[in-house]
């Protein structure tokens, strides 16, 4: 369903309980030990499984068992390396931060899966009968076609789930991109290869991710688009914007490059914001 609403538009809160060593020292605090070689990583890592395994659940949306799965292992890797990455003057609590890494790491392996199945010849699936006969290729091939199918879904899924949470950055819902989206398509180009420029200029990216605003004078100078069409579709052009520069793959699909922007097109006016 979000795919179709997706396709329309262009052309949570972290869980922090767990089990810990201690419950009077805070995960920062543990790490902080960790790092001056006061406490071991290792039993560090091994107190918060129970918690790897809930959010690793959480987001695989099935139980997952930590002595079978592979989703647990690549968790529990992601988790290890939240604890090598983590900075408390991030201003970020680490098991936000470390569920954030372990999403990513499975978001990575869901990728890597759909695009090995889907290029993995049909004949590695032939068997062999009693009589040394090939039986069910047909039915094999299919069943193997729909789970390419159904992997490549989770995976779009996924990437949904995190572009929405990088647009609430900026006070802008997946859900009203509907409203603010272009009617046109004329409009729609223009407004991509807008945020296109945009993406691509680091320091103009750095002022909105920053200042978490666009840089509107910047903007109708390389450009050549008015203020006001700028300003009447700010929501939009940012909500392209960060999907220019997100790692989403295969949303990054539904807006192909199109020509730059030359000169500005009367319909784009009239865009509702």
């Amino acid at each position: 369903m979000l795919l179709v609403l997706f396709k329309r538009i262009f052309g949570g809160k972290h869980d922090t309980s767990a089990v810990t060593p201690d419950n009077r020292i805070a995960p920062e605090e543990m790490i902080e030990q960790i790092r001056r070689g006061e406490a071991s990583r290792d039993a560090f890592i091994n107190a918060y499984q129970p918690y790897i395994a809930k959010v690793t659940s959480r987001f695989c949306k099935r139980y997952i068992d930590p002595a079978r799965a592979d989703e647990f292992s690549i968790a529990l890797a992601a988790f290890d390396e939240a604890i090598g990455q983590f900075s408390s003057q991030a201003g970020k609590s680490f098991l936000g931060f470390a569920e954030t890494v372990i999403r990513r790491r499975l978001i990575d392996y869901v990728r890597k899966e759909s695009r090995h199945h889907v290029t993995v010849p049909y004949s590695a699936f032939d068997q062999e009968d009693e009589e040394e006969s090939t039986v069910n290729t047909i039915e094999t091939n299919e069943a193997m076609h729909r789970y390419s199918l159904t992997l490549e879904a989770e995976a779009r899924r996924l990437e949904i789930g995190e572009y929405d949470g990088k647009l609430k950055a900026f006070d802008i819902a997946f859900a009203e991109l509907p409203d603010i989206s272009p009617k046109h398509t004329d409009s729609r180009q223009l407004l991509i290869a807008i945020s296109r420029r945009l993406a691509n200029d680091p320091e103009l990216y750095a002022y909105l991710e920053t200042k978490q605003k666009l840089p509107i004078k910047e903007l109708c100078e390389i450009t050549g688009v008015s203020r006001k069409t700028i300003e009447r579709n700010r929501k939009y052009i940012i909500a392209l914007t960060i999907l220019h520069n997100g790692d989403f793959p295969y949303l990054q699909q539904y807006i192909k490059p199109q020509d730059p922007v030359q000169k500005e097109k009367p319909a784009v006016e009239g865009v509702r914001a």
